[in-house]
């Protein structure tokens, strides 16, 4: 056996004609699991990642004897309203269609701040996805109403900016 390896102990040697089969320990924080083989019961973070933890907030939005969408809720009310507002963007009413657009989003940053489990809303950690979320549904609804034809909303240095990039 080699230096470094170490064969476990086990009490008796009527054991052993039961199972004859050793198992090793590797290093001084592994140990066996149901099966006898080795395994690491440290809270190091392991040197290369072989899967990903859920997001912060990611566990179902209702009871897990409810039907899917009941428990992803959240995810669908967001994606309903963005549907909706591309609907609406499609038939021309363009200004309405990305208010809605942004506000969805917004109101996705809203659910994401407010409710311990959001389901699949939940990607990143809990501030980055409403920094993401709010970010991107204001900027949305800033650019909404500044749209042209007859802006709602104008700001003087924006356009001051575009004449000096432009010409």
């Amino acid at each position: 056996m080699p230096a470094d390896e170490t064969r476990a102990e086990r009490p008796g040697r009527a054991q052993d004609a039961e199972r004859p089969e050793e198992f090793t320990v590797r290093d001084p924080v592994s140990a066996p699991d149901a099966e006898g083989r080795p395994r690491r019961t440290t809270r190091r973070f392991p040197l290369f990642t072989r899967d990903t933890a859920r997001p912060e907030g990611g566990g179902r939005a209702a009871t897990g004897d409810a039907p899917a969408p009941a428990r992803q809720w959240p995810i669908l009310f967001v994606v309903g309203l963005v549907g909706t507002g591309l609907l609406l963007t499609a038939l021309d009413v363009f200004r309405w269609g990305t208010l809605l657009i942004g506000t969805a989003l917004l109101a996705g940053a809203a659910l994401r701040w407010a409710l311990p489990d959001v389901g699949m809303l939940a990607v990143r950690s809990r501030f980055t996805d409403i920094a993401t979320y709010g970010v991107l549904g204001l900027s949305i609804v800033l650019l909404a109403m500044m749209a042209q034809p007859d802006p709602w909303l104008e700001i003087p240095f924006l356009k001051d900016t575009l004449h000096f990039t432009v010409s």
